[in-house]
């Protein structure tokens, strides 16, 4: 078949987009992608076998995303995009990532009879009920969550397979009535062809926690800090890594100092994937502390195994999927997410358990990502929908 992909963001990077691409080229078929540019990055370039087409997308345009639902701006340069695209190639299957361009892909491949596939990243109406920017009252005004979810409900219906990334994912839309049939979960596990295990490893000297992604206020790293500074008596000295960039930071470095543990906190600013294998390599434990909602209870980020595969133990929040994994697994502790106190406790068992710095554990924890949690068996369900 020939796909064309819409992404709303600059493409490479896209852990999952690439892993998607790699094995719909890999089964023989064509692959294009549509996406923006604010870089000046080339409007035709190839990654691996797929092409991809970039229109440059003014901050204005970029912005007016949040609004779509009442105005025009932003769903109408989408228009013109793909309208050049179709008079050029004949595609006959879309593939829209994200909840936000599905009226516009359903729009296309109504009129020129293609299938349509929406893939489903994430909750959509509930990231956009905890984005800061959603949050004064001019974001109130342009974006309307009952209308965001009134729009996912609709188009979830239109399109003919809707792929999430967990079960909970699943579950909750089919309590908003949609086809349990044509949903189908394609999850963010690791493909081992890209990943390397890191040389690199722990200081003896330190018990190293490392935290990496986005930093904001969602993310509950306050909470780690607060839980930093309830824990005493161990063996060793404690440190955090930080890495990533957000508009957090300063008000964590705030409360770190408040907590007198601003000693024990480190901002380590964004770094590239080889970079943070190198600190993942070097820390001991490894945080996925996301606040629970319904976001987080929705979704599953592509470290959790990532972190499973390099062996090394985790402590996540009780986020649903995050859970549900790590108990199954046993790759790790489960904390209330908005408890310092719990948090503290669940490290402290980590530290003194020495099932989590056996061989045994290492072994353990990757044999699960090469027996089940591994892109080869994702990709198996993506494929059938194209087949």
């Amino acid at each position: 078949m020939n796909i064309l992909m819409v992404l709303e963001h600059e493409f490479p990077p896209d852990i999952r987009v690439e892993n998607e691409i790699e094995a719909l080229t890999g089964a023989g078929h064509q692959v294009h992608i549509a996406c923006t540019t604010m870089k000046n990055k080339p409007i035709e370039d190839t990654y691996q076998k797929a092409t991809i087409h970039r229109k440059p997308i003014s901050k204005f345009i970029h912005k007016t995303s949040v609004g779509a639902l009442s105005f025009p701006f932003y769903f109408n340069f989408w228009r013109s995009f793909l309208r050049k695209l179709f008079k050029k190639y004949n595609f006959n299957a879309i593939h829209i990532h994200d909840l936000p361009l599905a009226r516009v892909g359903y729009e296309f491949a109504k009129k020129h009879e293609a299938k349509i596939t929406l893939d489903l990243h994430e909750n959509w109406p509930a990231l956009l009920s905890i984005s800061t920017h959603t949050q004064t009252i001019l974001g109130k005004l342009l974006s309307n969550n009952n209308h965001w979810v009134k729009y996912e409900r609709k188009y979830c219906q239109l399109t003919d397979n809707v792929i999430v990334v967990a079960d909970e994912a699943k579950k909750r839309l089919v309590d908003l009535f949609i086809d349990p049939k044509k949903i189908i979960i394609v999850s963010n596990t690791l493909n081992l062809k890209g990943f390397e295990i890191p040389e690199s490893s722990p200081d003896p000297e330190f018990i190293t926690l490392l935290y990496a992604g986005g930093i904001n206020k969602h993310r509950g790293l306050q909470y780690v800090i607060q839980g930093v500074k309830l824990l005493e008596g161990l063996n060793k000295k404690l440190r955090v890594w930080v890495l990533g960039t957000g508009s957090y930071i300063n008000e964590l470095k705030k409360i770190a100092e408040i907590a007198g543990v601003e000693d024990k906190i480190f901002f380590e600013g964004w770094k590239n994937y080889t970079e943070m294998q190198t600190y993942s390599g070097k820390s001991n434990y490894c945080l996925i502390p996301h606040l629970k909602n319904d976001h987080t209870d929705s979704t599953i980020p592509h470290k959790i195994f990532q972190y499973m595969y390099a062996g090394k133990p985790m402590l996540v929040s009780d986020c649903e999927p995050l859970k549900r994994i790590v108990e199954e697994t046993k790759s790790g502790l489960v904390y209330k997410f908005d408890c310092p106190e719990d948090f503290a406790c669940k490290l402290k068992e980590l530290v003194k358990n020495d099932w989590y710095s056996s061989v045994e554990f290492v072994n353990n924890n990757k044999n699960i990502i090469i027996e089940k949690y591994n892109w080869d068996e994702e990709s198996v369900k993506l494929l059938k929908i194209y087949s």
